[in-house]
């Protein structure tokens, strides 16, 4: 089982609430009809030439979507999905529209990461992880990716531990910000470890971390003890 298959139709951003089938937007770059909680809107901005991403849904006039990953942003720019999609000959560098994605996606999960500290569905510190843990209150494990690998171990057995008790999906981890962005998203000092618990909210920060993953690797490549992680798994790839 995938580490966010749990996750019910219901719970999607886009989701019908009334349990009808959630909404779908068509893919520039594969030409299908997804779910938009996979998908990244762009939009065209004040001058009517630039292509800029939209990861807040907040821009005015008319969307364009892509699939949540770099590939299909880069052959959405190669094969011209953008000027079809807006019906005019609009600027688009694959190189600049694939960094400005990855950019408004981590500021758009840091951010989440706030509103759910505020809310109170989120917990940090090692001390505070290992309780939420071993009550299997974890739904998605934070780590630093310059934190040390001896405590991340642990809170990973713990965690794991529990959630197979009360027969519960593994968590999963994020580990593409360093302490210093996790601390400032939350208020406070560098922070190595932190979770977000089960219930309310971890669902959408689960869907904004998997178009994230699309563009950034979740686990760093020095990480020894990546392989016993499970990372936030991206969008599937279009059929």
């Amino acid at each position: 089982m995938s580490a966010t298959s749990d996750i019910t139709a219901s719970e999607q951003p886009f989701a019908d609430k009334r349990g009808h089938k959630p909404l779908e937007r068509r893919c520039v770059a594969c030409g299908e009809a997804r779910d938009p909680a996979l998908m990244v809107r762009y939009a065209v901005d004040p001058t009517g030439k630039m292509v800029v991403p939209d990861v807040f849904q907040k821009l005015g006039g008319r969307g364009v979507w892509v699939t949540a990953d770099e590939a299909s942003l880069r052959k959405a720019v190669k094969t011209g999905g953008f000027k079809r999609g807006f019906k005019t000959n609009v600027e688009v560098d694959a190189d600049t529209i694939v960094e400005q994605t990855r950019q408004g996606l981590s500021r758009r999960l840091l951010g989440q990461m706030t509103m759910v500290r505020k809310a109170g569905r989120l917990v940090f510190g090692e001390h505070g992880v290992r309780e939420a843990a071993a009550s299997g209150d974890v739904g998605l494990r934070i780590e630093a990716s310059d934190g040390a690998p001896d405590g991340r171990g642990k809170l990973r057995t713990l965690s794991f531990a529990t959630a197979r008790e009360l027969e519960r999906t593994d968590p999963p981890v994020i580990g593409c910000f360093t302490a210093e962005q996790i601390g400032q998203a939350l208020g406070r000092d560098p922070v190595v470890h932190a979770a977000v618990k089960v219930g309310p909210m971890l669902s959408e920060i689960l869907w904004s971390a998997r178009r994230l993953a699309g563009f950034t690797v979740m686990l760093p490549q020095d990480w020894t003890d990546k392989g016993h992680d499970i990372p936030v798994e991206p969008p599937p790839k279009e059929s």
